[in-house]
């Protein structure tokens, strides 16, 4: 069979396809469902968009009134809640507000009094929550899938591809990688995982035949100031970047499970660490250091 890939952008990011199968029209068939299933979850759970369900959601809670959701939308909600238990309310998907604070193409980080007035707005134990209903214990709050989206997104586009006939292949969004099965010849895909501090290098080189591998780093969305690196990533309880940790990758079944433990291992700081390790799953993490460790690393 020969190998078909496509390239797209969607979820703000750079994405593509290596899908092998018997004919191009399969192929063909497999990606534009997939690629269509991307721009569906995107327009769905966009908070940029003023028609997506997450904005009519956000609105509905704003008003004080429960809201009903639909299956999807509540598996989402029920794998939230489960994140942020296991990470001790760190994994918080209410705290995208603190976006209003933080402008990573700007040259300063914001004001200490802006990120605490938006802290008393940020907890999911201040959500009401019993499938299909649910409903915001305060004006202010809003919900962010942001920290899921993708990774979901990438499990979706696997299931949608075997759907289609394609029993082997790899997606790539934006770094998120899932592998259908190996390559034609039986040998495992090659991921590199990106050196935090170098991007054309790579720390480890990870082989796929099956399953998912994601990354949470520091590097993707920052400010440098003063020496000092402020990232994207950020703790819900101070509202101020995550430290300890440049990188942390993840190798698991799914890709949402593979991007929520890395992401609870980088707001965890150093001590993500031990908790990767406690919880005996193929990883690797880059710390502040530029030290390497994990069962990843080659």
């Amino acid at each position: 069979m020969a190998l078909h890939s496509f390239q797209f952008d969607a979820l703000g990011t750079e994405c593509a396809l290596h899908l092998y199968a018997g004919s191009a029209d399969i192929a063909e068939a497999a990606a534009e469902a997939a690629m269509g299933e991307v721009y569906r979850i995107e327009c769905r759970y966009s908070r940029y968009r003023a028609d997506s369900e997450l904005s009519a959601i956000n609105r509905a809670a704003a008003s004080g009134s429960a809201v009903d959701v639909d299956e999807e939308t509540a598996a989402l909600l029920d794998y939230a809640f489960a994140a942020y238990h296991i990470s001790g309310g760190l994994f918080d998907i209410t705290s995208g507000i603190l976006r209003r604070a933080w402008d990573f193409n700007g040259g300063r980080p914001p004001e200490e009094a802006h990120v605490a007035a938006l802290l008393p707005d940020i907890g999911m134990d201040k959500l009401q929550w019993a499938s299909p209903r649910l409903r915001f214990r305060k004006p202010g709050l809003e919900l962010d899938f942001g920290g899921i989206g993708k990774e979901y997104a990438a499990d979706r586009v696997a299931a949608v591809c075997q759907a289609h006939g394609v029993r082997a292949g790899l997606v790539d969004l934006g770094g998120d990688i899932l592998a259908l099965g190996p390559r034609e010849d039986g040998m495992p895909w090659r991921v590199g995982i990106r050196n935090p501090r170098s991007p054309g290098e790579a720390v480890s080189v990870v082989e796929l035949s099956a399953g998912a591998l994601a990354t949470s780093g520091d590097y993707e969305r920052f400010i440098d100031v003063d020496g000092k690196r402020y990232c994207h990533i950020l703790n819900p309880r101070t509202g101020w970047p995550v430290d300890g940790l440049s990188s942390v990758s993840v190798q698991a079944e799914q890709c949402l499970f593979a991007g929520s433990l890395a992401t609870i291992a980088m707001l965890m700081g150093e001590s993500g660490k031990a908790w990767l390790a406690g919880l005996g799953i193929r990883h690797c993490w880059v710390d502040s250091a530029g030290r390497l460790g994990g069962t990843l690393i080659a």
